[in-house]
């Protein structure tokens, strides 16, 4: 409990917290799984529009939009469970 008190002005005091937690919140696991899922209609929206264009500038800008959406996706599956993750980058 005490460790938890400490913590928790820890977190207070500087406004952000300077460790992860242990494990992640049922709430946190949610809104982790809905950020996934943003990035990845996001990637398929870019694909999909950018397939439907004919300006290569658009093409260009809407390939760049997916690529970003895939980094940040990516990102979050590398913190989510990095010996996981770069194993399976491996295999591709």
């Amino acid at each position: 409990m005490e460790q938890q008190n400490s913590f928790n002005s820890q977190q207070q005091s500087t406004g952000f917290m300077k460790q992860p937690p242990d494990m992640v919140s049922v709430k946190d696991s949610l809104y982790l799984s809905d950020m996934l899922a943003w990035n990845l209609i996001a990637i398929k929206k870019a694909h999909f529009f950018a397939a439907q264009c004919k300006d290569p500038q658009i093409i260009d800008a809407l390939n760049r939009c997916g690529l970003m959406h895939q980094r940040h996706y990516d990102t979050i599956l590398n913190h989510l469970n990095p010996s996981q993750y770069q194993s399976q980058q491996q295999f591709q």
